[in-house]
């Protein structure tokens, strides 16, 4: 039997008694969300420098991107399970999928803004396409890079969350499922809470990232 309390809309004593768990489902949150923007990151950066490099395969991928993107989350999640069961994988495979949108297109826009002067100037010291790529273009796209790692990472958090509703880990959203599950509102309401604060929490990480990464663009304001 809960307590009367456990009536009431929130719950704190519960939170206290659970704090354990949910510390272990904040960590586990921030974890899936990390690899899937990690790994989006580094495959977004290929396709860019594909698309750039290859421009008639631009549209393709862009639109490949699109594709993936307006399948609802629980469908693909559902369409994974048979493949890869319910495991991490089958999560990360579907959260990396759809940090591709807001990602590829920032990037290769990004690459593009860069001045030709610059680039000129690059060649000019002697760098090669490879080098001049890393050095100068991609630091240069850095604030049209970090908005789309803002957007990727917020989605992301709110996808994590949906993970859950398959028996995909989940992070915090694990509260909103039992809680549903149960009829009982203080995990439910603990579960929307800490998906706010990690997507506000993260969103602010980012605005405050690329104000120390991209000096220049400061000076410019």
């Amino acid at each position: 039997m809960l307590a009367a309390d456990a009536n009431s809309f929130f719950w704190w004593q519960w939170v206290v008694d659970h704090q354990g768990t949910v510390r272990d489902r904040i960590i586990e949150h921030i974890q899936q969300t990390m690899i899937a923007v990690g790994v989006g990151f580094a495959i977004a950066v290929v396709l860019s420098i594909i698309a750039l490099r290859f421009e008639w395969t631009a549209r393709p991928i862009t639109r490949l991107t699109g594709i993936i993107y307006t399948i609802p989350s629980l469908a693909l999640f559902t369409v994974l399970i048979p493949i890869t069961h319910l495991t991490l994988l089958t999560a990360e495979i579907a959260l990396v999928s759809y940090t591709l949108l807001n990602l590829v297109p920032n990037i290769v826009a990004g690459i593009q803004g860069v001045p030709q002067a610059t680039r000129d100037a690059a060649d000019g010291m002697g760098m090669g396409r490879v080098r001049r790529f890393w050095s100068v273009e991609l630091p240069l796209a850095a604030p049209q890079i970090f908005a789309g790692l803002r957007i990727a990472t917020v989605s992301t958090i709110g996808l994590v969350t949906i993970s859950s509703f398959v028996a995909l880990g989940g992070g915090v959203g694990s509260f909103i499922n039992d809680g549903r599950n149960r009829g009982f509102s203080t995990p439910i309401v603990l579960g929307v809470a800490l998906s706010i604060i990690l997507a506000v929490g993260f969103d602010l990480l980012f605005v405050i990232g690329q104000w120390l990464a991209t000096p220049w663009a400061r000076r410019a304001r």
